[in-house]
């Protein structure tokens, strides 16, 4: 029984990433927009960051819900 609550936990903890990538990915589109709203010129130059800072955000978040599918399977269910 505690190590069904353990990994219940641990499920939960991994899941918590998508939090803090809905986060950095709320900050990367906001912050892209503040900068273009200042400095329209450098829209296609910022935008190509904008797009790697956001695939590695959501990187994170995937790599969390692979953590929460591999201790769900260990658990057997």
């Amino acid at each position: 029984m505690e190590s069904t609550a353990g990994a219940l936990i641990g499920m939960g903890m991994a899941a918590a990433g998508f939090a803090g990538a809905g986060v950095g990915i709320g900050f990367i589109f906001g912050k892209m927009i503040e900068s273009v709203t200042r400095q329209p010129e450098a829209e296609a130059r910022v935008s190509k960051y904008m797009w790697i800072g956001f695939a590695l955000v959501e990187a994170t978040a995937l790599y969390g819900l692979v953590i929460a599918f591999i201790i769900m399977g260990m658990r057997g269910g």
